[in-house]
């Protein structure tokens, strides 16, 4: 029977928020400006970094990597997560539940990448500023986005294989999108080694970059303190402020969704905890930078300017 039950399954549906009927047309009311204010933001960033000659430097190289690999990150996920909360969900091939998968995790890990290697952008700006150019040469810039991306690549084809490997006897996805674990449990396959992999490679890709960064930091602060003036110390403290805030948040909510035990939380604490991942935490790096940081607050003012002129 299982035999024949994997060669029936050819697609899967997704129950997205079943656990919250009554409030869907609610959450997309909540979840469609969401959206496109992080489409926005981060297209916005991406613009003003690419115009502005003011902001070519590498820590505005790395936004900008970031938010492009945001916005494409929010279009493989949210717009069939929205389309499900007004009843227009459709089935999804395997393929394309596989294309999904592979693009999520492709693009999640050079996010967590990316912020590592911005980590290290302020830890040398900060604790040596004299060869700083030197040392953040755009060479090395595109080597650390190359090795972001290729990280991403490289786990998300492991994983990917790994999980399509397995025969499947259910159709319906416990998610609104194809993560890792709930399209595991389709499985009429034993998934024990498959799930300690996956634990395993999610606990390295988050807790290395995660340490990388908090390593920056350790170095960054010591060479803060030793600041004579307190003025020098808060302008120290203010480059790195945008930067700790994205970190925080996006490190937080990794952890908390893929670095938990097997849970005891019901489908919809769980769908709550991917939607901070998926919905909030894109929306944040635009915010952070353009409400906490003044030279792309001056920039995208001067742009504005600059077009009232023409």
């Amino acid at each position: 029977m299982k035999t024949e039950n994997h060669t029936v399954v050819g697609e899967f549906v997704f129950r997205g928020f079943s656990d919250f009927r009554e409030h869907q047309l609610t959450l997309f009311v909540v979840f469609l400006p969401l959206y496109l204010l992080t489409l926005a933001g981060n297209v916005i960033i991406v613009t003003i970094i690419n115009i502005d000659r003011r902001l070519h430097t590498p820590m505005y190289f790395f936004l900008s990597m970031l938010s492009a690999s945001e916005t494409v990150y929010t279009l493989v996920i949210v717009p069939r997560m929205l389309a499900s909360l007004v009843g227009l969900s459709r089935p999804i091939s395997l393929a394309g539940c596989a294309t999904q998968m592979f693009f999520f995790i492709t693009l999640a890990i050079n996010n967590c990448f990316l912020l590592t290697a911005m980590g290290y952008d302020r830890y040398v700006a900060i604790c040596d500023p004299l060869r700083y150019m030197i040392i953040m040469s755009k060479r090395v810039c595109l080597q650390l986005a190359w090795g972001a991306g290729s990280i991403g690549l490289l786990v998300a084809v492991i994983q990917v294989l790994s999980v399509f490997r397995l025969p499947f006897c259910d159709r319906e996805v416990a998610h609104y999108f194809c993560d890792i674990r709930p399209v595991m449990k389709l499985s009429c396959a034993d998934t024990s080694l498959h799930d300690i992999v996956n634990f395993v490679i999610s606990s390295l890709v988050i807790v290395v970059p995660m340490g990388l960064v908090c390593i920056s930091y350790v170095l960054i602060i010591s060479t803060i303190l030793k600041i004579a003036s307190a003025e020098g110390r808060k302008k120290a403290f203010a480059t790195c402020a945008s930067h700790l805030t994205v970190v925080i948040v996006h490190y937080g909510c990794a952890s908390i969704a893929y670095l938990k035990p097997r849970s005891d939380n019901t489908q919809g604490q769980d769908q709550l905890i991917s939607v901070t991942y998926t919905v909030v935490t894109p929306l944040l790096n635009p915010v952070v930078y353009t409400l906490r940081n003044k030279e792309v607050r001056d920039a995208l003012i001067r742009a504005i300017g600059n077009k009232s002129l023409a």
